[in-house]
C-alpha cells in the first residue's frame, strides 16, 4: 500500500474535524432564528445575474471598455464537479487551456493571447493567488466548483485596482457564492471511470434571527486513478462563507477556503519517448528495492528509469482567508477594505534521488565532503535511494483599501494595496521504505541530517517580497450619458529580499543575499460609446508590468556569479513590460449578445519560463521584443424553442523581433519566429437544448497548430475535442428538493493530442558546428498527453 493511502484517513479526519467545528458554531448561532427564514435579504450587488440565460451561462452583458468574458453558475453547474478553473474557461475566446487528466484533479495549463499562466493575474474574491515567487497558478487547489458563482477573464490588460506585480497579460478571477437566504443542506455524489468519485456536502444556515447574518460551510473528498500508469489523486477541501449585511451599501462578506491534496504525478515526456514507448508511457511501476548493506563494501543502488511512480508525488495544502468590508460614508462615497491571508505548504516534482553517503554539506570546510551512513551498514561508501524534492512554504498576508466617490458625471476610484509574502523554498530529504515510499510525503518527519545535525537541503532560500501600489481612476460619463471615458494609473513597487543559504544544491555552497527593487508607473485609458441602446463601441490602452520571478536569483540557474566573494547577477534581470490595445464592438439585447475585438500587444523584455518537470527547477529567458496581434469573436443567444448556442473564435499572430544571444559566441536568430504555445486559431461551439427539467448540450473545441520552441523547429499538431453534458431535474419528493442527475462525457472521439509543458525551450534541433564556439546543442521538449474519453455521473439533492 502506498504511503499516501496510509496517511489519508488522518488527512480526512483533520479536514472533517475543521468542517464539523465550523458547522457546529454556525448551527448554534442560527438555531434561534424563527419563521423569518422567508424574509428577503438586502439587495446586495451581484455581478453574475446580468443576462443569465444568454449563452446559457457562457456569456453575460459586459460594460468594461476592454475585452472581457464571463461565465456564470448556470454554466459551471453543467460541468464535471471536480473540474478546475482552467477547464471552466476553455470555451472563451483566446483561452488555450488543457488538463493533465479528465477530472481536473491533476491540474493543467493555460495561455491567453499567448500569455502564459504566470503572466496572467489570478484572483479569488479579489485576493491574488499567483505564486508570490514565480507567479505560477495551480487551478486545482483553490475552490470547489460547486461553490463558484462566476469566473471572468480580461484578455488584454489588468484592472486598475488589480493587486498584481506579475501580470502583463490580463487577469482572470473567481467569485464564490454567498450563503443562501434559506436554510439548506445540499449533498452531491459523483462517480465515474478510473474509480473516480467525489462527495460534496454543503450546509447553509439561512438568515439568522437578526435578518442580517448568514453562513455556509461545505466539505468534499475526491479521488481518481491516473489515466495511465499507477497512482491517483486525492483531494480534501473545505469552504466556508459568512455574510453580515446592514443593507446593500454596508456589509461584511468573509470566506475561508482550505485544500489538502496528495497526487501522484503524470509523466510528461519527449517525442522520442512517445515514438519509442507509446501514448500511455508513464513512471516505472516496480521499485528496484534497497541493497542489503555490507560493511566495508561500496554499494550503489539502482535508480529506476523513468522514476518509480511512488517517488513522484505532489502533496500540498493551502488556505485562503479573506473578507470584504464595505461602508457607505455618504450618499456618493463608498469605502471598501479587503484584508486577506494566503498560506501554502507542499512539494512537487520527482522525489527519487540517488544520494552518496559522502556528499553532504560540511560547514567546517564549506564543501560537499560530509559523510552520513544512510543504510546503517557501518560505512559511508554507498549511494542510496532517498526521497528529496523542492519544498515550498508561503505565508502571504495583505490588504487593499479603496474609496469610490461620485462627483457629478465623474466617478473616482482611488486606493492602496499592500502585501508581504514570506516564501521559503527548501529541499529536505527523508528515507524510502523497502516498498519504495517516502516515510513522509511532505518530507517533514524523520528528515536525514548532516553530520553537524542540520537537515540536508538540496536548495535553501528565503524570499520576502514586499509589494504595494497606489492607484487612481476617473470614469467620466459624456455625450448625454451615452459614452464614458476612464483615465487610470497604478504604481506597483516590489522589493525582492532574497537569501540563499549554503546547501547541497547546484552551485550553492556559498551563502549570499540580494534585494533588488522594481517599480513602474502604469497608465490606462479606456473609452466606450453606446450609439444605440444595444450597440456599444469600446477601446482601451494600458501598460502592464511583470517583475522578474524570484528564481532569477537562484544559484542553480547560472545567472548568479561571485566577484570577490559577492553575489552578482550575470545578466541584467529586467521586468517584462507590455502595452495592450483593445478595440471592439458589442451588441447586447435581451435575445442576443455578440462581441468583436481586435487587439495588439507590444512586449519589452518578454520573459519565457521553463520548469524542469523532474526537479521542478525553473529558468528564465529574456526573449526581448515581441509583437502579438489578432482578433476575437464571441456570440450567444437566449433559448429559442429550447435551443441556445454559443460560439467563440480567436486568431493570434505573434512575432519575436530580436536575436537571442546565448553566449558571447553563440546566438539563435529568433526574429520573425512565433512564440511557443500560441496557437493561431482557437474556436469553440456549444449547442444546447433544454425542455423543462431536461437539458443536453454538445461542446466542440478546436485548437490550432502551435510551436513548442522559440526557434519554431518543433511543431505541435492542432486537435479537436468534443464533450457532451446532460441532466434531468426530478420533482420534489418529501424532504428531497431539486433531485438532479447529470452526466458528463469528455473527449468523445478519444482524440490523442499533446501540449508542451513549457513555453521557453529555445530549440529542438542543433545549430552551428559541433565543437565550434557558435554551436548550440539541441534541447528536449516535454509534453503532456491529452486524456482519453471519460464518463462520469453526478446525483445532487437538497434538503
Amino acid at each position: 500500500m502506498h504511503f499516501i493511502s496510509q496517511q489519508h484517513p488522518h488527512l480526512r479526519l483533520r479536514t472533517l474535524a475543521v468542517a464539523c467545528q465550523l458547522a457546529c458554531l454556525a448551527v448554534g448561532a442560527a438555531h434561534a432564528q424563527q419563521q423569518g427564514d422567508a424574509a428577503k435579504a438586502p439587495d446586495t450587488p451581484q455581478v453574475i445575474i446580468t443576462a443569465k440565460k444568454l449563452g446559457m451561462g457562457l456569456m453575460v452583458a459586459e460594460d468594461a471598455p476592454k475585452a472581457r468574458s464571463t461565465i456564470t453558475a448556470e454554466e459551471l453547474e453543467k460541468q464535471r464537479p471536480s473540474g478546475n478553473a482552467y477547464e471552466a474557461l476553455q470555451m472563451l475566446p483566446s483561452v488555450n487551456s488543457y488538463n493533465h487528466d479528465a477530472t481536473g484533479l491533476f491540474g493543467g495549463g493555460l495561455t491567453l493571447r499567448g500569455f502564459n499562466s504566470d503572466q496572467i493575474g489570478a484572483t479569488i474574491n479579489g485576493v491574488p493567488v499567483n505564486d508570490s515567487g514565480n507567479f505560477a497558478v495551480f487551478p486545482q487547489e483553490y475552490v470547489d466548483q460547486e461553490n463558484t458563482c462566476s469566473e471572468f477573464v480580461t484578455q488584454g490588460s489588468t484592472d486598475v485596482d488589480s493587486p498584481q506585480v506579475g501580470a502583463t497579460g490580463g487577469n482572470f478571477g473567481i467569485t464564490t457564492c454567498d450563503p443562501e437566504d434559506k436554510r439548506r443542506v445540499r449533498v452531491m455524489q459523483s462517480i465515474g471511470q478510473l474509480n473516480f468519485y467525489k462527495t460534496f456536502a454543503r450546509f447553509d444556515t439561512g438568515r439568522w434571527s437578526d435578518d442580517r447574518s448568514k453562513f455556509f460551510i461545505s466539505a468534499s473528498h475526491a479521488e481518481t486513478d491516473k489515466w495511465k500508469g499507477l497512482g491517483k489523486a486525492k483531494r480534501d477541501h473545505v469552504d466556508a462563507g459568512f455574510n453580515y449585511d446592514w443593507d446593500r451599501f454596508n456589509y461584511v462578506h468573509a470566506t475561508f477556503l482550505y485544500n489538502e491534496a496528495v497526487n501522484n504525478n503524470i509523466l510528461s515526456y519527449s517525442l522520442a519517448d512517445l515514438v519509442k514507448n507509446g501514448y500511455y508511457y508513464d513512471y516505472t511501476t516496480v521499485f528496484p528495492g534497497h541493497l542489503t548493506g555490507v560493511n566495508g563494501t561500496a554499494q550503489k543502488e539502482t535508480a529506476a528509469s523513468p522514476q518509480y511512480y511512488g517517488l513522484s508525488l505532489n502533496p500540498f495544502r493551502n488556505l485562503i482567508g479573506s473578507a470584504t468590508v464595505k461602508v457607505r460614508l455618504s450618499e456618493d462615497t463608498d469605502l471598501k477594505f479587503v484584508p486577506y491571508v494566503w498560506y501554502g505548504f507542499g512539494t512537487g516534482g520527482v522525489q527519487q534521488r540517488l544520494q552518496s553517503e559522502s556528499a553532504f554539506y560540511n560547514r567546517a570546510t564549506g564543501k560537499l565532503d560530509g559523510k552520513v551512513d544512510l543504510n546503517g551498514d557501518g560505512d559511508t561508501l554507498d549511494s542510496v535511494i532517498v526521497a528529496n524534492s523542492s519544498l515550498t512554504k508561503t505565508l502571504r498576508p495583505g490588504m487593499q483599501l479603496s474609496l469610490t466617490k461620485a462627483i457629478g458625471n465623474h466617478t473616482l476610484l482611488g486606493g492602496f494595496w499592500y502585501e508581504r509574502a514570506r516564501h521559503e523554498q527548501t529541499g529536505p530529504m527523508v528515507a524510502v521504505t523497502n516498498d519504495g515510499n517516502p516515510v513522509d510525503d511532505f518530507l517533514q518527519g524523520n528528515q536525514i541530517l548532516r553530520p553537524d545535525g542540520t537537515p540536508f537541503q538540496s536548495r535553501d532560500t528565503k524570499t520576502i517580497s514586499t509589494a504595494y501600489q497606489f492607484y487612481l481612476q476617473d470614469t467620466v460619463r459624456v455625450l448625454n450619458d451615452q459614452g464614458s471615458i476612464n483615465f487610470g494609473v497604478r504604481t506597483p513597487k516590489v522589493k525582492r529580499d532574497f537569501t540563499s543559504y549554503a546547501n547541497e544544491g547546484t552551485n550553492s555552497l556559498i551563502a549570499y543575499h540580494m534585494a533588488p527593487t522594481y517599480s513602474d508607473v502604469l497608465p490606462q485609458l479606456g473609452a466606450s460609446y453606446n450609439f444605440t441602446k444595444s450597440d456599444l463601441l469600446f477601446a482601451s490602452l494600458a501598460k502592464n508590468m511583470k517583475v522578474p520571478p524570484n528564481f532569477a536569483y537562484f544559484p542553480s540557474n547560472g545567472n548568479v556569479t561571485f566577484v570577490n566573494g559577492q553575489a552578482v547577477l550575470a545578466s541584467d534581470v529586467k521586468p517584462e513590460v507590455s502595452y495592450n490595445l483593445d478595440a471592439g464592438y458589442r451588441h447586447q439585447d435581451s435575445n442576443f449578445i455578440a462581441t468583436v475585438t481586435v487587439f495588439s500587444v507590444d512586449y519589452r523584455d518578454r520573459q519565457a519560463t521553463a520548469i524542469d518537470p523532474l526537479s521542478q527547477l525553473s529558468s528564465l529567458t529574456n526573449v526581448g521584443k515581441v509583437k502579438t496581434q489578432g482578433f476575437e469573436l464571441e456570440a450567444g443567444n437566449t433559448p429559442v424553442h429550447g435551443w441556445s448556442f454559443y460560439g467563440s473564435f480567436g486568431y493570434t499572430k505573434s512575432e519575436i523581433k530580436d536575436i537571442l544571444q546565448l553566449t558571447s559566441t553563440a546566438a539563435l536568430n529568433l526574429a520573425g519566429k512565433e512564440m511557443p504555445m500560441t496557437p493561431k486559431l482557437l474556436a469553440g461551439v456549444s449547442a444546447e437544448y433544454q425542455d423543462g427539467p431536461f437539458y443536453t448540450r454538445l461542446k466542440v473545441r478546436k485548437t490550432g497548430k502551435q510551436y513548442a520552441t522559440l526557434m519554431n523547429d518543433e511543431e505541435v499538431p492542432g486537435y479537436t475535442t468534443v464533450g457532451l453534458d446532460a441532466g434531468y431535474t426530478f420533482p420534489n419528493t418529501g424532504i428531497f428538493k431539486r433531485p438532479k442527475l447529470s452526466l458528463n462525457l469528455s473527449n468523445l472521439t478519444n482524440a490523442q493530442y499533446r501540449n508542451p509543458s513549457s513555453n521557453s525551450v529555445t530549440n529542438a534541433l542543433a545549430y552551428g558546428t559541433s565543437g565550434k564556439p557558435d554551436f548550440v546543442s539541441a534541447k528536449t521538449v516535454f509534453y503532456y498527453m491529452g486524456a482519453p474519453r471519460f464518463a462520469s455521473a453526478t446525483m445532487s439533492v437538497d434538503f
